[in-house]
């Protein structure tokens, strides 16, 4: 069976109308008509109320971390305050026992125990048979010996990345 031209120009006019109106009945089927259907209108207000129940648990879960941080942070400097005061409380026990007090007598009035000799020495005389640090600290205790190869060569990488200036001998 064959088919005459204008058959085929009467399937493909029927196909193309065929088209326009599901193209037509989709376009003037818009978004806002779904709102006279009641279980759409049911589902955005649960949507809503989803959505919105949602957001204040990540605000309240928000500002339950950040108080809880506080606190952590409170508890923290109540527990350095607390030790403190048991150090303080310490000092305190120690200023009243004899001991201390026997201490600053030898310290402040020069008081000593019975059947001790007390020896004044001069100043002068005590840092006479010292050895001066200013003199000792300025002089290195390496300079005499020589560094190992693999001991200068990190040294001199190391003045190389960090732009170090270090003297040749060391």
């Amino acid at each position: 069976m064959a088919l005459s031209p204008s058959d085929v120009v009467f399937d493909c006019y029927n196909i193309s109308c065929h088209m326009l109106e599901k193209i037509k009945s989709i376009t003037s089927h818009s978004f806002l008509h779904n709102f006279k259907d009641i279980h759409f209108i049911g589902l955005c207000i649960i949507g809503v109320i989803v959505l919105s129940v949602s957001w204040s648990g990540a605000g309240i879960i928000d500002t339950n971390y950040k108080l809880q941080r506080q606190i952590s942070e409170l508890q923290q400097k109540n527990e350095v305050i607390e030790l403190q005061n048991q150090n303080l409380s310490l000092g305190n026990q120690y200023y009243k026992t004899d001991q201390y007090l026997e201490l600053q007598a030898r310290r402040q009035f020069g008081k000593g125990a019975a059947g001790e000799t007390l020896v004044l020495v001069p100043k002068s005389v005590a840092l006479s048979r010292t050895v001066d640090l200013s003199k000792s600290s300025s002089q290195k205790p390496d300079q005499g010996v020589e560094k190992p190869f693999y001991q200068r060569n990190f040294e001199a990488w190391m003045d190389f990345f960090f732009r170090l200036q270090r003297s040749a001998n060391s």
